[in-house]
């Protein structure tokens, strides 16, 4: 050997660059007797970019179902075990109020919906309160939720059409709900699934939409053509539970940027193509 040039010597801690020590211990539970196992085993990977990486496909090995039966009860299983309790996270007490929370969080964090409500429940309890109101004067209340106008004037109209039409009552049918202003089917959606139990479709927000493609339950961009793919797929017992979870997962391990793969417990049975750690192969359509 040249005299200078020493070989680089293996890590004492034999662990792969970029992979976490809760990676390096997590052990991967395996499916029952007639579960996929091909697609549950685990070829031996590194971190994507790295020699030891699986291969970025662009098309998924042949044979491969990723709306499979036992694939998406796997999925579902893996979700009850992490998330057993997971609901909604937009406090409220009353259909009304988890209407007007559900109003109120788009494109806006449910912390901030939150710290918001319980004033404006207050000053104004009930929907014949807000129906008496104008808009600009719900503007400063709701103001730090964002498009504050559009929101001030969907809140006085909801309040005004549930008061006028449906006696004060927050109607429990899709049909009624999608006449209220500022009400479209993933407004309706909480309602029906979070307080009254009815699972008339799957709520698609952002985390739902992203993790959802990543999974390969859908191929869609568009939220009603994703509710629609999920409502196949998905047994209709799960619609509720299912985008309950998949949000708690979004904002605790699926992020839209940097998702933390390797704490996972999905890992080996997603094929994302944006993932940032993986052990199985990587479809490179299986992303946001």
């Amino acid at each position: 050997m040249p005299r200078g040039i020493m070989p680089r010597r293996p890590s004492r801690s034999g662990r792969q660059d970029n992979v976490s020590k809760a990676a390096t211990r997590a052990k991967v539970s395996h499916p029952g007797k007639g579960s996929l196992k091909p697609a549950l085993s685990l070829p031996k990977g590194g971190a994507p970019g790295s020699k030891s990486a699986p291969k970025l496909s662009g098309k998924p090995a042949k044979g491969y179902n990723p709306v499979a039966p036992g694939r998406v009860n796997e999925i579902l299983k893996r979700l009850d075990e992490r998330y057993p309790r997971a609901t909604c996270a937009l406090h409220h007490s009353s259909a009304w109020e988890l209407l007007v929370a559900t109003i109120l969080s788009a494109q806006c964090t449910d912390v901030r919906v939150n710290m918001v409500t319980p004033v404006l429940f207050e000053k104004y309890p009930t929907p014949e309160a807000f129906a008496a109101l104008q808009p600009e004067d719900l503007e400063d209340d709701i103001r730090s939720t964002g498009f504050f106008r559009n929101k001030a004037k969907s809140l006085v109209g909801a309040a005004r059409k549930v008061v006028s039409e449906f006696g004060g009552e927050v109607p429990r049918t899709m049909d009624e709900l999608l006449t209220i202003p500022g009400v479209a089917r993933k407004t309706a959606n909480v309602v029906l699934g979070t307080w009254y139990k009815i699972a008339d479709g799957v709520v698609v927000d952002t985390h739902v939409q992203r993790i959802s493609r990543r999974l390969e339950l859908t191929k869609n961009t568009d939220p009603g053509k994703i509710e629609q793919d999920l409502m196949k797929v998905i047994p209709r017992e799960k619609w509720i539970l299912y985008s309950h979870q998949i949000i708690f997962h979004g904002r605790a391990l699926c992020l839209a940027r940097s998702p933390k793969c390797a704490d996972c417990p999905l890992e080996n049975i997603c094929h994302a193509g944006d993932k940032t750690w993986s052990t199985v192969e990587m479809h490179k359509n299986a992303r946001l």
